[in-house]
């Protein structure tokens, strides 16, 4: 009996000593992901185009609806249909004994699964700088001047109903999972310089590449028709003809640029 309870209490050892290992995977594969390489600078305080933050501003959901969504079987985190909720003058009257109803409030795409997430460190070329050295006499230095002001834009990469939704909802997921300032769009403007120095030797042709870099996501998004019930004085939501769908996005990274020096 002695031999059973030691072997149970080294069992659940091992078993409690698994648990902690596969959080610190996951925990260190997101911040694998967010680490900024050597090559990749920020130029927020450089940026002659000052970026909107706006698309990244989080709706909080209302009492009441906090606890609609809360109560409901599916997931649900879709900033639109919170907003709806938020707004809703459906208030229940606490007399109404034995009241029935049922309120179509339409299909929505109800929130959003991340499966896979990459970053593409030169997503996009937006500049290229070019220090001719031939002929010279000694070693020179190129660093890094915007020509033109350039417009980054991500999107989904395949075409889907309620594209404006879902792209707010993989946003919102892609920002929990990584300190990145991601947006759906980035601008660099002209003129924006960096201090970054390469030095280009005598009879070379020196050329720096400057990139946007971007997040890729796939995952699944969750659908559903939703309706609200009216039970007396009780107020619930109800999710009808749960469908998923596989989708995925390129958002690129605001305010960063990441550099390849080449030499000829």
């Amino acid at each position: 009996m002695r031999v059973k309870c030691v072997g149970l209490i080294v069992l659940f050892s091992l078993f409690s000593a698994v648990i902690p290992l596969t959080g610190a995977a996951e925990n260190k594969e997101n911040k694998e992901q967010s680490e900024i390489p050597n090559h990749v600078l920020n130029i927020s305080k450089d940026n002659t185009y000052p970026n909107s933050t706006e698309d990244q501003e989080v709706l909080e959901a209302e009492k009441l609806t906090d606890d609609l969504i809360n109560d409901s079987d599916v997931r649900i985190s879709n900033p639109e249909l919170i907003k709806m909720l938020n707004e809703t003058s459906i208030r229940p009257s606490p007399f109404a004994v034995g009241y029935r109803g049922e309120i179509f409030l339409g299909r929505w795409p109800l929130s959003y699964e991340s499966k896979e997430r990459n970053t593409n460190w030169e997503y996009q070329e937006i500049n290229v700088n070019e220090l001719n050295n031939q002929g010279g006499q000694h070693t020179e230095e190129i660093s890094y001047e915007q020509k033109e002001e350039k417009h980054v834009k991500g999107g989904l990469t395949t075409k889907a109903s309620h594209s404006d939704q879902m792209m707010k909802l993989i946003l919102l997921e892609a920002q929990k999972n990584t300190k990145l300032p991601l947006s759906f769009q980035s601008v660099i403007g002209r003129g924006t310089k960096q201090n970054n120095k390469y030095s280009v030797p005598v009879n070379k042709i020196g050329l720096l590449h400057a990139y946007a870099p971007a997040v890729n996501e796939k995952g699944e998004v969750a659908f559903g028709d939703v309706y609200i019930q009216l039970k007396g004085s009780k107020m619930s939501i109800d999710v009808k003809n749960v469908t998923r769908q596989g989708i995925g996005a390129w958002i690129p990274v605001q305010d960063h640029v990441s550099y390849s020096f080449e030499l000829r």
